[in-house]
């Protein structure tokens, strides 16, 4: 169970929003994000779309160091994960919510208490964090442990002279990383669920871009845009990515690692050299996506943007209409939030989590917020 829900974690992480607002394909919907408000919008078996809205109180208004650059990035990995797990327990309870019930009144529970039960999953408790830390490592394992054990094997079996301190280890170590990726999303794609889920995420994209661009926010607008986009998690995995074969290439041979120790534990040492080094790596990609967003249309960040717009046609499939509503609907809410309530000035908490249902997106309130409301430095 445990590893199953690390997996879709790691799958959401991929489909993330790094912007202003932003958001995450989840099961049968899309989380939404702005600075002051979270929203989860999902597609009902009865054809309505439940809104789940609350305001966002995070860890940047209490602690101005998160706000400084680099620093933001590494908090932005965290939330993205608290949003990711919580997003992901509530679409998945509304999608098997008579599953659940079923199974919870079979072990002699009420309707109430399964329903208690079922609500507790969606709150940020100590299985949320114990969730992420098995992801961490889970992620660690595949992309940081891995990649390096296969390219020490090669350079065993094949005596190939590499040692920890060449350019051509760390080379080899970034370039299966990355298939290791490619080959991960490839594979995962063919699952039904996914592709579904896949679709939710060119939705999410086409809304953001909607509103970006200035137009209204219905479907037919929406059609028209690319299921791309620069500021994508899918990107940032691969600054990522390109970043540590650049730092840890030059890295190790600047700073002498496991000197005098046995080769297995010198490279034990590299490992955890390279975990380490994953935070400050996060900053910076955060900061190019943050970078390729404000120049967005520029050739340089069409450039620097390209390989992770690549990438996202693994990530994103055409959505349906039905799917760009619900995207629409959860951008929507959001921008209702922040304005009616006027969340940017908000010093505390001041609004409860709400749960509405909603015909179609016609019944939502409008508001007058624009792209320019939601710009950051």
């Amino acid at each position: 169970m445990m590893l199953k829900r690390v997996l879709k974690n790691s799958i959401l992480f991929l489909l993330k929003q790094y912007t202003s607002i932003g958001g995450q394909a989840v099961i049968e919907g899309v989380m939404m994000r702005s600075p002051n408000a979270f929203v989860v919008a999902l597609r009902q078996a009865d054809g309505s779309i439940r809104l789940r809205r609350d305001q966002w109180y995070g860890f940047t208004k209490k602690l101005k160091i998160f706000k400084m650059p680099f620093f933001r990035g590494v908090l932005t990995l965290v939330e993205t994960m608290l949003n990711g797990i919580v997003s992901l327990n509530y679409s998945a309870n509304v999608a098997m919510k008579d599953e659940l019930l079923e199974k919870a009144m079979k072990q002699g529970k009420t309707e109430e208490e399964a329903m208690k039960k079922i609500k507790e999953k969606e709150k940020v408790s100590w299985e949320t964090y114990l969730t992420i830390g098995v992801s961490f490592l889970f992620g660690m394992g595949l992309f940081v442990f891995l990649p390096h054990a296969i390219t020490y094997l090669i350079n065993h079996v094949f005596e190939l002279s590499w040692d920890l301190e060449s350019f051509s280890f760390h080379f080899v170590d970034g370039m299966i990383k990355a298939l290791i990726f490619i080959l991960y999303i490839f594979i995962i794609g063919f699952l039904p669920d996914v592709k579904r889920v896949f679709q939710y995420h060119g939705a999410e994209h086409k809304s953001i871009a909607t509103f970006e661009a200035g137009e209204e926010l219905i479907v037919e607008n929406a059609k028209k845009f690319s299921t791309l986009h620069p500021r994508c998690g899918t990107t940032f995995v691969f600054f990522l990515l390109f970043i540590s074969i650049v730092l840890f290439s030059g890295l190790f041979v600047i700073i002498p690692v496991g000197v005098g120790l046995p080769p297995i534990l010198k490279h034990a040492v590299a490992i955890v050299y390279k975990i380490f080094f994953m935070f400050p790596i996060a900053g910076i990609s955060y900061e190019l996506i943050k970078f390729a967003g404000r120049k967005q249309g520029s050739m340089i960040s069409k450039i620097i943007s390209f390989p992770g717009m690549m990438l996202q046609k693994l990530t994103t499939n055409e959505p349906e209409a039905e799917q760009l509503e619900v995207a629409l609907a959860s951008i929507k809410a959001v921008l209702f939030l922040e304005e009616k309530y006027n969340l940017k000035e908000a010093n505390e908490k001041i609004l409860n989590l709400e749960e509405v249902d909603i015909k179609d997106i016609q019944e939502m309130e409008s508001t007058n917020s624009t792209l320019k409301d939601f710009l950051e430095a």
